[in-house]
């Protein structure tokens, strides 16, 4: 069984069948966000609303911990997340997809969540979760070439606390770390999925660039919004060729 973090609007595909809602409690005492139980290409899945029915830009609500808890409950065996982001380099264009290879955690504070012992301003830097074998990135790589998907197969994500959107001053200084996209908290995920010891790949969809491309200081959630389910039809197909080759 496959469990998808993410996925916004696959509960609403016609790929996606024999619906049914769940949510699990933990040992961890906290309720899981929202799971959608399925099939997929006649495999099993369980999509995961990372940020619960109504999506918000602000995640300090997520329960990271209980999220990977729950799927592990559910019998996953690999977890495929799907997170939207700005791309800070211009080779990675709206639209695009990214096989994230590392994280880098910029974090001045997240309640409840992995990171509460972070000093303020505090820089860590996290590989993909392992065990993370070569054969899933292989294949997802295959099922984006076989449907004509540009995917990045190395990226540097960098992750934050706050607005999706950066100031022109913190663009420069991602880029200079080495960041090639800008989302919020992933990185939480690939460090518990390490510690459950279930396989884990992200799939970083952009859906514009930061802000200093745009000569504004913040981009509208509804931009953002509209720019991810614009790549949704290639994400459901991206997914269903993956989980077909499993």
């Amino acid at each position: 069984m496959i469990g998808i973090i993410g996925g916004t609007g696959l509960e609403k595909s016609d790929i996606l069948k024999s619906q049914e809602k769940l949510q699990l409690t933990t040992k961890y005492g906290d309720p899981s966000s929202p799971v959608i139980k399925g099939e997929i290409a006649g495999k099993k899945v369980f999509i995961i609303k990372r940020h619960g029915e109504e999506h918000t830009i602000t995640p300090s609500h997520v329960n990271y911990r209980a999220n990977i808890q729950c799927l592990k409950d559910l019998g996953c065996e690999q977890i495929i997340a799907t997170t939207a982001c700005g791309s800070l380099r211009e080779e990675i264009k709206p639209g695009d997809f990214a096989l994230v290879d590392q994280f880098i955690d910029f974090t001045k504070f997240r309640k409840n969540t992995f990171f509460e012992s972070f000093e303020p301003g505090e820089m860590k830097h996290y590989p993909m979760a392992e065990p993370y074998s070569e054969e899933i990135r292989k294949k997802i790589i295959l099922a984006a070439e076989n449907i004509g998907i540009k995917l990045h197969t190395k990226a540097t994500m960098i992750t934050i606390e706050g607005p999706r959107f950066s100031t022109k001053a913190e663009s420069k200084m991602y880029r200079m770390l080495g960041a090639d996209l800008i989302n919020m908290s992933t990185a939480t995920e690939t460090i518990l999925a390490n510690e459950a010891e279930i396989p884990y790949a992200a799939i970083a969809i952009a859906t514009d660039y930061d802000c200093w491309k745009e000569d504004e200081e913040h981009v509208s959630i509804d931009i953002v919004l509209r720019n991810f389910n614009k790549s949704i039809k290639n994400l459901i197909h991206l997914l269903q060729e993956t989980i077909t080759i499993y």
